[in-house]
């Protein structure tokens, strides 16, 4: 089948795109990854001896990253709908966080303990419609804000993606009554053209009880 106009053009950036090319060269499974490298250079979440969960971890960028950064002594659980192939120091978890059993298996996987950070580049089908995309990106990032109460310590930081829209201002308003500080980060490694933002939040205001924790 023949590449359209507007996929041959991606296909053309792609290649030449000088992240990609550092990504190939130094062994990341996707340029993604020094999106998170490089929010971590200036807000250290990634500590030696950390708990980490990167919610939507396929194909594994990040959670690759995050692993190198938190030996010794930490852990990585990577979770997706998609399969992700073995990554040295990450407990790699198939399905929907979403999920009770999923959950259960995050847990079990911390060992009983809660979460140092909670990681979400988690992305919805695009399907080209502005106002569609970005209301499912928000239901993700609800969802992974929901997931963080539970799992996330309550001094831990949580880094979400978003895209600029309509629902941006109604996220970042559940940030705030969630954590104690905000911030939004744009990473230079995010393409010029792409709606995507980060949000970083720290210091749970409503930490989860251990009760609340045994529902999910």
């Amino acid at each position: 089948m023949a590449r359209t106009k507007s996929s041959k053009a991606w296909l053309q950036r792609h290649v030449s795109d000088p992240y990609v090319k550092r990504a190939q060269a130094q062994g990341y499974r996707s340029r993604a990854a020094y999106k998170l490298l490089e929010i971590d250079r200036k807000d250290r979440l990634l500590r030696p001896g950390a708990r980490v969960v990167d919610l939507g971890a396929a194909p594994g960028g990040w959670s690759q990253a995050a692993a190198q950064k938190v030996k010794p002594g930490g852990s990585v659980i990577a979770v997706d709908l998609l399969e992700i192939a073995p990554i040295a120091g990450v407990t790699a978890l198939r399905g929907d966080f979403r999920e009770s059993q999923i959950r259960d298996k995050v847990g079990e996987a911390l060992g009983g303990e809660m979460a140092d950070v909670v990681l979400s580049d988690l992305s919805p089908n695009i399907s080209g419609i502005a106002s569609t995309d970005q209301a499912r990106a928000a239901e993700l990032a609800y969802m992974a804000i929901d997931f963080s109460r539970v799992y996330l310590k309550p001094a831990g930081a949580f880094l979400v993606k978003l895209f600029q829209g309509e629902a941006f201002e109604e996220v970042l308003s559940e940030m705030r009554r969630t954590f104690r500080t905000v911030d939004t980060r744009k990473p230079a490694a995010s393409r010029g053209e792409s709606r995507e933002t980060y949000l970083l939040g720290r210091g749970l205001i409503r930490p989860p009880s251990h009760s609340a924790r045994q529902r999910h």
